[in-house]
């Protein structure tokens, strides 16, 4: 972690914009938050500024609305919700830019805040538009970003504003990048990874870089298909990325050659078609019914897999290891998750899919990271330098 924080800047008296990645889950019916994990992992940020004296312009996204508006995607539930997380006075703009909300961020005095609207109703904000950052950036004097989630994309209100502004680091941010460089960098060994997911045409990238670091590589979900399919066994009906044969049989090969365990299930949950009302039959590996599916992992996978993790001292996990989805074949990564939640080693669950189960499940306090971002996780493992963390100042 070489760039500056909130920590390394006074920000006494300073209107800070801080861009947080508040892309919560709604109910599509009444709004809802779904889920508020993201919201309450920026509390630490939002509050150290505020007790040391900033007022605070606060943005971020939601969904997808491709530059226009969209009704229920307004900022406002997300403003009230943090409301209530949060000593302070918070308003919120009706808009992202312009004289309103300019007049609104200079009234700002010590402790306030102000929530500006949804950014990607502009369509300045997924091009960089240099004017709408310019704009952007006229709202504050420092600019802190916590939002994780978006750092892997050169946005106006990621990269756009950095340029214009002197920009540091967010808590959540510095934790995300200080668990996930050490699970690279220094990982306490055993290290061990626990992959899962549908497909590996996402992960080949990551699966390379792990095996240059890892002790033990352990292979469920969806992704197991091929990699079994690699190895000769037949998987009916299952998931298979045909495309993606010789690249994990180059894997497996490699990490036989470096003594790496690559451990890929012995028996599986088969459904007789993708549906949550689907009957679930346990088969080993070999036996796999010509109509039927992979829909999880077995009993005695589920057996073998504790048996690497309870030896492991860092365990990174990506990818759930069923459809989790659907109850009858969300056992192997709920047990998964229990076994980490129990294990005195160092767990780091990457985003997405794995951290909605995790939180799903009620076990994300007990794991030592769960991050908040999906693809910027991926493409930081995978080493690739992340737009909206390059743009930071250097310590």
């Amino acid at each position: 972690m070489n760039k500056k924080t909130i920590r390394d800047i006074d920000v006494e008296g300073k209107r800070a914009l801080v861009r947080v990645d508040f892309n919560v889950p709604l109910d599509p019916d009444t709004g809802a938050i779904l889920d508020d994990s993201r919201i309450k992992a920026t509390l630490p940020t939002l509050t150290y500024l505020l007790d040391h004296g900033a007022s605070l312009v606060i943005c971020s996204h939601i969904g997808r609305p491709k530059g226009r508006v969209v009704e229920r995607l307004r900022m406002a539930p997300i403003s009230q919700h943090l409301a209530s997380c949060i000593a302070g006075s918070i308003s919120t703009a009706p808009e992202c830019v312009g004289d309103m909300v300019t007049t609104a961020a200079s009234r700002l005095r010590p402790g306030e805040m102000l929530m500006l609207e949804n950014l990607r109703f502009n369509p300045g904000e997924e091009s960089n538009d240099p004017e709408f950052a310019r704009c952007l950036a006229s709202l504050g004097d420092i600019f802190v970003n916590d939002a994780f989630g978006t750092a892997h994309r050169a946005h106006a209100s990621t990269v756009g504003v950095a340029r214009c502004l002197p920009a540091v680091a967010g808590l959540l941010m510095e934790k995300e990048l200080e668990f996930l460089g050490m699970a690279l960098e220094n990982p306490r060994r055993p290290f061990t990874a626990l992959l899962g997911g549908a497909k590996i045409s996402d992960k080949m990238a990551v699966l390379e870089r792990l095996l240059e670091r890892l002790d033990v590589l352990l292979i469920g979900g969806g992704m197991a298909g091929t990699f079994l399919k690699a190895k000769g066994l037949e998987i009916g009906g299952s998931l298979l990325e045909e495309e993606s044969l010789e690249f994990v049989s180059k894997i497996m090969a490699t990490g036989s050659d470096r003594g790496i365990p690559v451990v890929l299930p012995v028996d599986v949950v088969v459904g007789d078609s993708f549906d949550a009302d689907a009957t679930p039959e346990i088969h080993g590996v070999g036996d796999v019914p010509e109509d039927g599916q992979i829909m999880d992992i077995g009993p005695e996978t589920i057996d073998l897999f504790e048996e690497h993790l309870k030896k492991s001292e860092t365990v990174f996990w990506n990818g759930p290891m069923g459809v989790y989805e659907f109850p009858a074949f969300a056992q192997g990564t709920r047990r998964m998750a229990q076994v980490l939640a129990r294990l005195e080693a160092t767990t780091v669950v990457g985003g997405g899919s794995t951290a909605d189960a995790v939180i799903g499940l009620g076990l994300a306090g007990e794991m030592d990271h769960v991050s908040t971002g999906g693809g910027a996780s991926l493409e930081f493992l995978e080493g690739k330098i992340l737009p909206g963390v390059a743009a930071l100042m250097d310590r």
